[in-house]
């Protein structure tokens, strides 16, 4: 039986330590629990330690569970979204992290009635062709259609690093969006807080370059299910 409670604990000491590292407040790096492939028993263990942020990969999973768990933590669409999902997405998630493409801009300005997504630029830093995300080059391009499309509030930027985890090059990755991030701030005069990267394998290294939020599934609720 997976020790939920104890896990994030786990995961609450590291980010404290690497915080501290480099002179950062542990307070403001926000934990995503990722739910993709976990049973409800766990997810709502994790709710019960403390989860405050739920993030989910799939919007056909996402049908699933926010029914059975409810809406009193924040959903996040984390994964690849595919513009037919972009109805149901809407209506499910409170942010969507993988904006990555400008056709997507365009179907989710269809798709959104009364009010504004939150959401986040998906960079692809480490290069890696199966990865999604717009490549750093073309960011202010993407970041100017968000901007332009009234009913997306972009919030800041979301990155994976490479596989398999390396320090160095999983650092490089990061920083790289740190730095995109000001570059964009600069630009463009605005405000993008949020730095979404780090996962189980490579958290402690984002948050030495940056990170504000850690996406954690295997280091929190133990193996998938699949």
């Amino acid at each position: 039986m997976v020790d939920v409670a104890k896990n994030l604990e786990v995961v609450r000491n590291k980010i404290y330590d690497a915080a501290r590292k480099v002179g950062r407040d542990p307070d403001e790096i926000t934990i995503l629990g990722v739910t993709k492939g976990i049973d409800i028993e766990r997810i709502v263990a994790g709710i019960n330690a403390g989860l405050k942020v739920l993030g989910e990969n799939r919007v056909q999973e996402a049908e699933q569970k926010i029914p059975q768990i409810g809406r009193d933590v924040e959903w996040h669409m984390i994964g690849y979204l595919q513009r037919n999902k972009v109805k149901k997405a809407v209506k499910l998630f409170d942010f969507i992290q993988s904006v990555d493409r400008i056709p997507l801009v365009e179907e989710l300005k269809k798709r959104i009635h009364g009010g504004n997504m939150r959401c986040l630029i998906e960079v692809n830093t480490s290069g890696e062709l199966q990865k999604h995300g717009v490549m750093p080059g073309d960011a202010a391009d993407l970041l100017r259609a968000v901007l332009e499309s009234e009913v997306l509030d972009v919030r800041g930027l979301m990155t994976v690093g490479p596989y398999p985890p390396e320090e160095t090059r999983s650092r490089e990755a990061f920083r790289m969006l740190r730095e995109l991030r000001d570059r964009l701030e600069n630009e463009f005069h605005i405000d993008l807080p949020i730095l979404s990267m780090g996962m189980s394998e490579d958290f402690e290294w984002a948050i030495l370059e940056g990170s504000t939020m850690v996406r954690i599934g295997r280091g929190i609720f133990g193996a998938r299910n699949y």
